[in-house]
C-alpha cells in the first residue's frame, strides 16, 4: 500500500512539474547582443525607462531585479484601453493591456541593448499571445518603446534575430509607442521575492531566474535589490 501511495505522489509531482514548468515559455536560448549601439545617440547622464511585456510579470521583474544598472521594476498593465484596470480585469483578455514591467535603470551602467537582450532571453518570442501554458492577449510580447531611439534599437534587434534564425519560428514580439502605464496592486509586486515557495514560483519564475544568473552572471548586480 505504501509503495502504490508513493508511486502515486511521484506521478502527480512530475505531472504537476511537468505542467507548470511549460508555462516557463522559452527554450534555453542565449539571443546574441544587438549590433547596433545607442552610445553615441542617447545620453548616459540620466535615468532611463524601459517597457516590457513578455508573459506573467512576475517572471519579468524576478529576472530585472538582478541586473546590474536596473534601479526599479515596477509590474503594471499597459497597451489597453480600459482606464486604471485591475488584475482581474486584465484576466479576462478584454481591457486590451498586457502584462509589463516598467524598468528605471542607469544607461551608464546598463544600456538599452543589454536590456534587449535579457528579455529576448527570458521568455518565447516567437508564440503568439502565450508563454507556456499561460495564454491570452495580456500575456503577448511587446517592446512599449518611449523614444524613436528605443524603437529603431527594438526593431534592428529583432530583424538581427530573424536574420541569424536564432529561433526556428517567427519572431512576433510587438514594437508598439508606450502609453499609460497603470501600476498593479501593491501584492503583484517584489513577487517573487515574498512568495518564492508558492508552486508557480518554484516551476515557473524560479527556472528563468536561475537562467539568467547562468547566461549573464557577468551582468548581475552585486547585492540583490
Amino acid at each position: 500500500m505504501t509503495l502504490k501511495i508513493v508511486s502515486a505522489t511521484t506521478l502527480l509531482v512530475v505531472f504537476l512539474t511537468s505542467i507548470l514548468t511549460a508555462c516557463a515559455g522559452d527554450d534555453g536560448r542565449t539571443p546574441p547582443p544587438p549590433t547596433t549601439s545607442s552610445k553615441k545617440t542617447m545620453s548616459v547622464s540620466h535615468r532611463d525607462t524601459a517597457t516590457l511585456a513578455g508573459g506573467c510579470f512576475w517572471c519579468i521583474e524576478a529576472v530585472y531585479q538582478l541586473l546590474d544598472g536596473v534601479e526599479l521594476v515596477e509590474s503594471g498593465y499597459c497597451g489597453g484601453s480600459v482606464k486604471d484596470p485591475s488584475y482581474k480585469e486584465v484576466c479576462t483578455g478584454t481591457t486590451g493591456h498586457a502584462e509589463v514591467c516598467r524598468i528605471t535603470f542607469d544607461p551608464s551602467v546598463v544600456s538599452y541593448e543589454d536590456i534587449l537582450q535579457v528579455f529576448f532571453a527570458s521568455h518565447d518570442p516567437t508564440t503568439l499571445n502565450r508563454q507556456g501554458n499561460d495564454a491570452g492577449t495580456q500575456y503577448r510580447s511587446a517592446v512599449f518603446y518611449h523614444n524613436e531611439e528605443q524603437k529603431r534599437i527594438a526593431s534592428d534587434y529583432i530583424k538581427q534575430l530573424t536574420s541569424a534564425h536564432t529561433w526556428p519560428d517567427p519572431i512576433v514580439t510587438e514594437v508598439v509607442p508606450a502609453d499609460k502605464f497603470y501600476k498593479a496592486e501593491d501584492y503583484h509586486q517584489n513577487y517573487f521575492a515574498q512568495n518564492g515557495t508558492q508552486p508557480y514560483c518554484q516551476f515557473v519564475v524560479r527556472p528563468k531566474v536561475e537562467k539568467f544568473q547562468k547566461q549573464f552572471k557577468d551582468k548581475m548586480r552585486s547585492v540583490p535589490k
